[in-house]
């Protein structure tokens, strides 16, 4: 059961559409993190660990070679991908 159900008795975003992302619900590359900004990811992943995401959750399955870049962009406007919150 998810955590919004069983915390609160509902369910925000149950299913995607076809051919999207089952996280973000849009299409992207798979290779490429989720967007940790993006409600739709925000509340899925909330609603699966009962915690907001951070961008190393976002990011948790990409190649080392992606995330390298990803925390590099990310450091140049001021977002410390290591710090927990973040």
């Amino acid at each position: 059961m998810s955590h919004l159900k069983r915390e609160f008795g509902l369910t925000l975003l149950d299913q995607t559409p076809p051919g999207t992302c089952t996280m973000r619900a849009v299409a992207h590359d798979p290779e490429q993190p989720h967007n940790q900004q993006s409600l739709a990811y925000k509340y899925k992943f909330y609603d699966q660990y009962g915690r907001w995401p951070t961008w190393a959750d976002a990011m948790e399955h990409c190649s080392a070679d992606v995330k390298a870049r990803w925390k590099a962009e990310l450091t140049k406007h001021g977002i410390d991908v290591d710090r927990k919150g973040n």
